[in-house]
C-alpha cells in the first residue's frame, strides 16, 4: 500500500487535532533528540512529524501488529500510543535486530549494498558475496534456518566458504535449490576464476553517469554518480571517478561486483 492514498489527504486541521495525541516530553525522549539536547544542538519541529505520520499509517490501516528493525522502535511506539488514543486499541510492536556491519551501518540503500526481491538469482548470490565479513553469522541468523550453533568457528576458519553457503542458502530460500546451484556456479566461474564475461553490450555515446545509471539500484543519474563517488565503477580495468567521461567502444566497464558492460 502507498500511504499518499490517506496522508496526502489530512488537513491542517487533521495533522493539529492528531499531533495533540502527543507531548513534547514524549517525543525527546528519543535518545538522539537527547544527545542534541545536551551538545546544545538544534531539533526542528518536522522531525516530530515522521514518528507521528507512521503512527498515522497504523491508525488507518488498523494494525494489530508492527514489525520493524531495532532502529525504528520509537516510531512504532508512536504508532501504539496514537492508535490507542484513538481508537482505545493495543498494537504490539515487534523489533528485529538490524544486519549491520562492524561499525554499526546498517546493510541497505544507503550503504549502497541492498538487495532486492525482484532482481536476479546471480544478482541476489553476488550481492551477499560483497557483504563485509562481519555480516555473515548475524546473516545466517537473520535470514536462513541454518542451524548457528558451532557457526562462528565455521566462519573463523573459512570466511569465504561459509559466505558462499550464506548466498547459497538465502537464494535457495527466495528461488529454489536448482537456482541456487546455478547462481553458485556462475559466482565461482564469474569472478573467482577472474574471468568476467562483460556480456552486456550497450551503445557508445554518452557519458559514464548515463551508461551506468540502468544497472544501478535505483536506475537513476544520481545513483550512478554515487556508485562513481564510492570507487565502485572500473573502467578497463581501472577505478573511475569522472561521471562525465566519455564512453568510447571497445571500454569495459565493471559496475559495482555484478554486473559487466562493453561498449560496442
Amino acid at each position: 500500500m502507498y500511504n499518499s492514498e490517506w496522508s496526502d489527504k489530512v488537513t491542517f486541521k487533521d495533522l493539529i487535532e492528531i499531533s495533540s495525541n502527543f507531548t513534547v516530553q514524549q517525543m525527546i525522549e528519543r535518545d538522539m533528540y537527547q544527545e542534541r539536547l545536551k551538545n546544545n544542538e538544534p531539533i526542528y519541529m518536522h522531525e516530530f512529524l515522521y514518528p507521528i505520520a507512521q503512527g498515522y499509517d497504523c491508525v488507518f490501516m488498523d494494525v494489530n501488529l508492527e514489525v520493524g528493525g531495532s532502529d525504528q522502535i520509537f516510531n512504532m511506539l508512536a504508532g501504539r500510543t496514537l492508535i490507542k488514543s484513538i481508537k482505545n486499541k493495543e498494537k504490539y510492536v515487534l523489533a528485529t535486530k538490524l544486519l549491520v556491519d562492524k561499525d554499526g551501518k546498517k546493510v541497505g540503500k544507503t550503504a549502497g549494498n541492498a538487495l532486492f526481491l525482484d532482481s536476479s538469482p546471480n544478482e541476489f548470490y553476488g550481492g551477499i558475496m560483497s557483504f563485509p565479513d562481519e555480516t555473515i553469522f548475524p546473516g545466517f541468523e537473520l535470514l536462513t534456518e541454518v542451524e548457528l550453533s558451532g557457526l562462528e568457528e565455521k566462519i573463523t576458519h573459512d570466511p569465504m566458504g561459509e559466505k558462499k553457503r550464506l548466498a547459497y542458502e538465502i537464494v535457495k530460500l527466495v528461488w529454489s535449490e536448482d537456482e541456487a546451484n546455478k547462481a553458485k556456479s556462475h559466482f565461482e566461474n564469474t569472478f573467482q576464476e577472474k574471468a568476467p564475461s562483460y556480456n552486456i553490450k550497450i551503445e557508445s555515446g554518452g557519458n559514464l553517469a548515463s551508461a551506468i545509471a540502468p544497472y544501478t539500484n535505483l536506475k537513476s543519474i544520481s545513483d550512478a554518480k554515487r556508485f562513481i563517488q564510492q570507487n565502485s565503477v572500473d573502467v578497463n580495468g581501472k577505478v573511475a571517478t569522472e561521471p562525465a567521461y566519455k564512453v568510447k567502444i571497445g571500454d569495459k566497464i565493471k559496475v559495482g561486483e555484478k554486473v559487466f558492460l562493453l561498449i560496442k
